[in-house]
């Protein structure tokens, strides 16, 4: 497979103002590595597991060396990564003693399997031997693992948006495969484009959803819902760019862009509801996400129900939340683990 700027010049076709690319028939290809570099490090740092022995965390991504591509070829994409990535991880034992390791990924790449990956766990040089080792060794490797394949996910979504079809006026089509028309819908298709436009809309009835999670937080609900609507503290638990208006009709934006939408009703303490989208979805396209929050005397049991998800995005978004915002929550604002 040749690596990114080794394609054959003859069948390269640069990115043209008019989009030209007829039929896809060209060879086109997009170097994914800088996005790549910053999406792995999005992913693996806030990885952190908790056991008898104490917690573990990965606190630094020390290498990331290696590059990604990605092809096009008559509708085709054929997708290229090859990393080898070594992190920094810190151990605190039930006693407060601290103990530092490595994790070594010595080859990421589209020719393994994500479940065949290597993932090499060690402590630093004179650390005596400790089961923190082995909580790393198996629950952090779990979680590594998890956010690898939601890199080569991604990879696979958001970053191929526009490599199929050109974009019209600036809005990209949804890539999914078009069936010639018969000639007889051309003839209408031909009459229709001279007569008088009254609308416009770009879009396709995809097949959709409804989703539902449960959490509960060990805080009051008042607390909780700040979380979810100041900037700061967003950003905090996403470790991303965010921005958002938490108003009626507010818009908002989340993980450097990866998700968007606008805030539909808010009450205070009780509710919140948001016309939400992944910036993979078909271009116009939000789900409906509710969020209630019900006191539980000392705990707020957070209840999510979506509705209008792509069928396609069910399981990618149950995790989303599950891992981005619930998850993410409890380890920075510490609601989720009693103190006594």
């Amino acid at each position: 497979m040749a690596k990114w700027g080794e394609g054959d010049p003859r069948w390269i076709v640069e990115q043209r103002a008019d989009a030209t690319n007829v039929n896809n028939w060209h060879w086109t290809e997009r170097d994914a590595s800088n996005w790549s570099t910053e999406r792995l490090k999005a992913l693996l740092l806030p990885v952190r597991v908790e056991g008898e022995e104490g917690m573990c965390e990965v606190t630094e991504v020390s290498k990331l060396d290696g590059e990604a591509s990605i092809n096009n070829r008559k509708g085709k994409l054929i997708f290229f990564y090859e990393w080898a990535i070594k992190l920094a991880w810190t151990g605190t034992s039930k006693t407060g003693v601290k103990y530092k390791g490595y994790v070594e990924i010595p080859n990421l790449s589209d020719e393994n399997d994500i479940n065949e990956v290597e993932i090499l766990v060690s402590l630093a040089k004179d650390e005596p031997d400790t089961n923190l080792k082995t909580l790393m060794k198996q629950e952090g490797a779990k979680k590594i693992r998890d956010a690898m394949k939601t890199y080569i996910s991604t990879l696979k979504t958001e970053f191929t948006q526009g490599m199929i079809l050109p974009t019209v006026n600036g809005e990209h089509m949804e890539t999914a495969p078009q069936v010639a028309p018969k000639a007889e819908d051309r003839k209408t298709a031909a009459r229709s484009s001279t007569a008088p436009s009254q609308s416009k809309s770009i879009g396709v009835k995809i097949p959709t959803c409804k989703i539902s999670l449960k959490d509960t937080f060990l805080t009051s609900p008042e607390e909780l819902y700040r979380v979810f609507i100041t900037q700061e503290m967003v950003q905090a638990f996403t470790h991303a760019q965010a921005t958002l208006e938490a108003d009626k009709g507010g818009k908002f934006q989340l993980l450097d862009g990866s998700v968007t939408g606008e805030f539909v009703d808010l009450v205070p303490e009780k509710q919140l509801v948001m016309k939400w989208r992944f910036k993979s979805w078909p271009a116009g396209h939000f789900a409906t996400i509710t969020l209630n929050f019900n006191d539980k005397g000392g705990e707020t049991e957070v209840c999510l129900e979506g509705k209008g998800i792509p069928a396609s995005e069910e399981e990618r978004t149950k995790q989303g939340w599950q891992r981005y915002y619930f998850e993410g929550i409890k380890q920075t604002f510490g609601y989720g683990a009693r103190l006594f």
